[in-house]
């Protein structure tokens, strides 16, 4: 499997055997607050960051204590941040400023399309993933991407710029000094690439990995040694074997030993996880607990994650691996 066909296959593996899963009927109007947290949030653009689409609670007057800032690459290195609308708004609206690599594309390309009776697949209607993930090293990308790697500290800059900017809506609202990198799929690899920048708290790679040979995903040529410069929390979250990262995931937790890492795979679910679910579905709640556990210190929800009775463990859909978690 070429890098490209990984950053390239949008996968939303919405099985129809999910039990209680929400699907989205169709695009949901930008200006609509979303999420189930206790700051329904908005998606728009600034007009001083216009490489990046914003996700805020719509009344920040009402939030409680300052946002913590997470910064967010999407899926095939593309150049539209409002493809993940729904998992976005969702961990915006537990209060908490993110920032999506690429201005706001048209609403189609957002990732909405599953039902229970047919899962959505970007690459063309009626298409699923099928069969375990490919085995063996993947050729190097050589293709350019859309966005890329440096737009993330962009968007860290921008907003420890704003947090003290005199008159600005969010000055002395942001928690500058409490940073959180992600991505999925191409984004993923982005996310590793940036926490090596010390202000980094904690990374979510989802659907991701490096691959065995050097590759530059928008940024500098990866390899894997570059898990060495981790110096945070991370957390892989994907897919089962359906999941054509599967493979570069696993071997990146078995690398990594001088971190507190987590593993965690979804049974039965392809390479877009459940991002097209409402509020991202299970993946929503998995990227919220754990930025409520490593940038709020919120020790309950940190129980979905710590020792071997957490409540990913113990779930029938999940399977989990731990190093270092504390």
């Amino acid at each position: 499997m070429k890098p490209s066909a990984l950053c390239a296959a949008l996968v939303v593996a919405t099985m129809p055997s999910l039990a209680g899963a929400q699907f989205i009927a169709e695009p949901i109007p930008l200006d609509r607050p979303l999420g189930t947290g206790p700051y329904p949030a908005i998606m728009e653009m600034d007009p001083t960051l216009p490489t990046h689409t914003l996700y805020r609670p719509a009344e920040l007057a009402k939030v409680g204590g300052k946002m913590p800032i997470v910064v967010w690459g999407n899926g095939a290195c593309r150049n539209e941040g409002n493809r993940y609308h729904y998992l976005l708004a969702e961990i915006s609206s537990h209060g908490y400023l993110v920032l999506a690599l690429g201005p706001i594309g048209p609403s189609e390309i957002e990732i909405w399309r599953g039902t229970p009776a047919q899962p959505f697949v970007s690459g063309g209607p009626g298409q699923r993933a099928v069969g375990p993930a490919p085995v063996g090293p993947p050729r190097p990308r050589t293709t350019p991407t859309a966005t890329r790697s440096s737009q993330m500290i962009d968007a860290i800059n921008w907003a420890h710029a704003e947090n003290s900017r005199s008159g600005g809506r969010f000055m002395g609202r942001l928690d500058s000094s409490t940073i959180a990198v992600m991505g999925t799929s191409c984004g993923g690899a982005q996310a590793i690439e940036v926490s090596a920048d010390p202000r980094i708290d904690t990374t979510i790679v989802w659907n991701s990995g490096l691959f065995p040979e050097p590759i530059a995903m928008g940024g500098k040529t990866l390899t894997k040694d570059d898990l060495k410069l981790l110096h945070a929390p991370v957390a892989y979250v994907s897919g089962d074997d359906l999941d054509i990262a599967f493979n570069n995931a696993n071997d990146d937790f078995e690398r990594l030993n001088h971190v507190p890492v987590l593993r965690a795979y979804r049974k039965q679910t392809g390479h877009e996880g459940t991002f097209g679910e409402a509020n991202g579905g299970d993946f929503g709640k998995v990227g919220v607990a754990w930025l409520n556990w490593r940038l709020k210190g919120d020790a309950v929800a940190g129980r979905m994650f710590l020792g071997a009775q957490c409540g990913l463990c113990t779930d029938p859909q999940w399977v989990v691996k731990q190093k270092n978690l504390r």
